[in-house]
């Protein structure tokens, strides 16, 4: 299993501009976007205001590395997943109940890389900003992509683009994700049990998997997830 840590207990020295990304994550979980203020964010890291300026330019450039750091740990979230089992279609299960979990995490973080937060003051200011945020979203990306590549190539499903098979999964996990972050499935008692992994099952078997394999794909996933996964006793860092 791919090593998890933790942020409370990870001892490794960090840099001032590490320190104020961690302690805004931090904030975001606390607090949400609205109270993201120079003042607040250095307090709570012990700094003077001026290491914003100095290391970052300002609050928006600070958030747009708070945002990079989230697509970095997502990217992470999807390589742990990935060696979750051999079986592609178990990694694309264990993938969107990493997704999840990253989101139910810090759902303020999540909903500020995906643009559900109030993005007019928070949105990348220069293009080499922009540039390194959409690097950091393409490597989780990619790990998802390739792993419907290999489903491609298993000959389970009749879709025979990769690409478009990664696009449709990505799709319906993000909509579950922040349909659920919403609270639209309150009334579920187990909204992985009751709607997403029957969901993703469907999607499989519309896509020409068999309903068997499907599940036993799902199986698979939850079984990791429970035993080895973050849902056992590990979280993913975000900071």
């Amino acid at each position: 299993m791919t090593e998890q840590h933790d942020t409370a207990t990870d001892a490794r020295p960090q840099t001032v501009p590490e320190r104020l990304v961690a302690t805004t994550i931090e904030l975001l979980a606390q607090v949400g976007p609205s109270e993201m203020k120079v003042r607040r964010i250095t307090e709570a890291a012990g700094l003077s205001t001026i290491t914003v300026y100095h290391h970052f330019g300002g609050v928006a450039e600070l958030l747009t590395a708070v945002v990079s750091e989230g697509y970095r740990a997502l990217a992470a979230a999807m390589e742990d997943a990935e060696h979750c089992d051999p079986d592609p279609g178990a990694q694309l299960f264990g993938m969107a109940l990493s997704t999840r979990h990253l989101a139910q995490r810090n759902p303020h973080l999540y909903d500020l890389m995906f643009g559900l937060s109030t993005r007019g003051t928070y949105r990348s200011v220069t293009p080499a900003a922009e540039n390194v945020v959409a690097e950091r979203f393409a490597a989780g990306y990619d790990i998802l992509a390739s792993a419907c590549h290999r489903l491609v190539e298993s000959g389970r499903i009749s879709v025979t683009d990769g690409d478009q098979v990664a696009a449709q999964l990505w799709s319906f996990v993000h909509g579950f994700v922040t349909l659920e972050g919403a609270g639209h499935f309150a009334r579920f008692a187990n909204p992985v049990a009751e709607v997403l992994a029957p969901m993703a099952i469907n999607q499989f078997v519309g896509m020409g998997d068999e309903r068997a394999r499907a599940e036993a794909s799902a199986v698979i996933a939850l079984h990791w997830w429970n035993t080895e996964g973050p849902g056992a006793s590990g979280t993913y860092a975000i900071s």
